[in-house]
């Protein structure tokens, strides 16, 4: 097997991992979403000492998504890699030598040049996602904060310099020393970084794997179970519950 040939390989190893990572957050940001924005569900546990342990469970999820999104995202070598994988697709020896793998692997050599040109366009939307995020793109910064959450609060726990609040959005916030600016992500900020990873993973499975794997399907399937979850807390007030009784008008 020559060097390319390994780059390959190597590289639908890495997609693959990486799509494991994005599954997680999957499940993670679903379950998480009615805990924070389901108003009915707010009042149902109210300030009750289920209060503790929901906060806990909420906080828990949003958490353990950062530190998936942001795992994809690692510069340690040994790890997921976007920007390695950037660099692979961009060097046209190896992006010429991927179209023809999977053009030999689909038994398609005969249309090599029309798969090129799919595969072209899914490595262009690919790349132009990455760099969104990448040293000047136009959301690094949003990647920025979400290491510093990570290395200062998730992975470690640096010793803060200034006292840190947790929002009832489940968001850190801390106001820099200087100047009042705002260093974490918001909310907003969030969700998008999250949505465009799901497209990430979804482009690269197909254009890396040849694998058609929309992850909104899943996104689906964890939201419909984590419905069903909250519902069970939210106990007689839910409809369906044997002992339901509706909220007095």
């Amino acid at each position: 097997m020559d060097d390319i040939q390994q780059q390959i390989e190597q590289l639908k190893s890495v997609v693959d991992t990486a799509r494991q990572e994005i599954e997680l957050a999957v499940m993670f940001h679903e379950t998480w979403r009615p805990a924070a924005y389901d108003s009915c569900l707010h009042a149902r546990i109210g300030t009750s000492y289920a209060a503790h342990a929901f906060q806990i469970i909420r906080l828990s999820l949003r958490r353990e998504l950062l530190l998936a999104l942001t795992r994809v995202w690692d510069t340690n070598k040994k790890a997921v890699r976007m920007s390695l994988i950037a660099s692979r697709l961009r060097n046209r020896k190896f992006f010429e030598a991927l179209v023809e793998c999977r053009a030999r692997s689909s038994g398609l050599y005969s249309m090599l040049e029309q798969m090129d040109e799919a595969l072209r366009l899914k490595r262009d939307q690919v790349l132009l996602l990455i760099d969104k995020y990448l040293e000047n793109g136009t959301a690094s910064e949003v990647l920025n904060k979400l290491r510093t959450v990570r290395h200062e609060h998730l992975a470690h726990r640096q010793l803060p310099t200034l006292p840190i609040a947790v929002g009832a959005s489940d968001t850190l916030e801390q106001q820099a020393e200087e100047g009042g600016q705002i260093l974490w992500a918001t909310d907003d900020e969030i969700e998008q970084f999250y949505q465009d990873n799901l497209e990430i993973i979804r482009l690269l499975l197909s254009l890396v794997q040849g694998m058609a794997f929309d992850l909104s399907d899943a996104t689906t399937v964890y939201m419909h179970h984590a419905k069903y979850f909250w519902a069970s807390a939210r106990g007689e007030r839910t409809q369906g519950h044997p002992d339901y009784h509706p909220l007095p008008s």
